[in-house]
């Protein structure tokens, strides 16, 4: 059964097509990979369940599936061309810039040369199992911006040669995301935001671009369902748990201390409106920017029921959002 979007809960794609405002994304569904010890996916995964998620997924309405060439060394992009292969009614967004061996699950570097470009996008193809790329995405975030405008040359080739259908970046550096704004083709930003990180500056150039605002860790890498607490650690393959610089939500396996507090500051106005705490962070993302597509993970098909259950009941109201603000101003 469709889920029914809120009129304010969908949004129109660069190539004119409607669809919910929610995708999901596919990092947790490609399974372990390392670089050295150190895990950089969600664990260990089961293909049946990932593929049956999916297909509830697309059963209840959603069209966007969010991706990239080295998450699980390619098993991401592989289950997902397993479930959806070659269909024209869903896009499926992936990235390049990360480099991985499918065989041992471990990280070789990152590359952006036109070679390693043209190469990426012939595996995506091959296991996504598409005729053409809808959306592909640069995946180093900090790389030099004046260095990009060769990346994003061969990207406008790649486009004119019909590889792929649109471009933009993966990014959470507001110059960065507005560099290549005026190049046909370029559509979209893919940046971290939830209710923890709301990035004004990210948000004013997405709108004043008229692009798309992909938001990476819409429930701030799980903390945002309400599924953790203090003592509760994340298994030994799961990201979650590695001393990574950008790793805030979680220190050594648990959720971070001072993200609990903000939590708790909120909780009650997130789930009002009979909404869950998932449905209510997705529900802020919507009321914050028109521009806002929000990717949650997702490893079963429960997961997925409820992320899409979020839709029926539209963004929160303004006044929620601004109880929200003053909570976390408080905190």
């Amino acid at each position: 059964m469709l889920t029914k979007p809120t009129p304010s809960t969908t949004i129109t794609l660069w190539n004119g097509r409607e669809i919910p405002r929610l995708g999901m994304g596919c990092w947790a569904i490609g399974g372990p990979f390392f670089a050295g010890e150190t895990p950089l996916g969600w664990g260990e995964v089961d293909d049946e369940e990932s593929v049956a998620a999916i297909d509830r997924a697309i059963e209840l309405g959603i069209r966007f599936f969010d991706t990239a060439s080295n998450y699980g060394a390619g098993h991401s992009e592989e289950v997902l061309g397993r479930a959806i292969g070659n269909r024209d009614d869903i896009v499926i967004a992936t990235k390049f810039g990360f480099a991985t061996d499918p065989e041992t699950k471990q990280a070789i570097g990152a590359f952006a040369d036109e070679v390693f470009i043209r190469r990426s996008v012939e595996t995506s193809l091959r296991r996504l199992k598409r005729d053409r790329l809808d959306l592909l995405q640069f995946h180093l975030n900090d790389f030099p911006p004046e260095q990009s405008d060769a990346v994003f040359d061969v990207l406008e080739a790649l486009r004119s040669e019909g590889k792929i259908d649109a471009f933009g970046w993966s990014t959470d550096y507001p110059d960065r995301a507005g560099r290549h704004a005026r190049r046909q083709g370029y559509v979209s930003v893919q940046h971290t935001m939830n209710v923890f990180e709301p990035v004004p500056k990210m948000i004013a150039v997405i709108e004043s671009e008229n692009l798309i605002s992909i938001n990476r860790g819409p429930l701030a890498m799980g903390l945002l369902t309400g599924k953790f607490t203090a003592d509760k650690a994340v298994g030994a393959k799961d990201v979650r748990g590695a001393a990574l610089d950008w790793m805030v939500y979680f220190k050594d396996g648990r959720m971070a201390p001072e993200f609990a507090a903000r939590l708790d500051a909120v909780r009650d106005l997130l789930t009002s409106g009979g909404r869950s705490l998932t449905q209510g962070a997705l529900a802020w993302l919507w009321a914050r920017s028109p521009r806002n597509l929000p990717i949650p993970g997702f490893r079963t098909v429960a997961q997925v029921e409820e992320n899409a259950g979020a839709l029926e009941k539209g963004p929160l109201p303004a006044d929620v959002m601004a109880g929200i603000d003053e909570a976390l101003a408080r905190v």
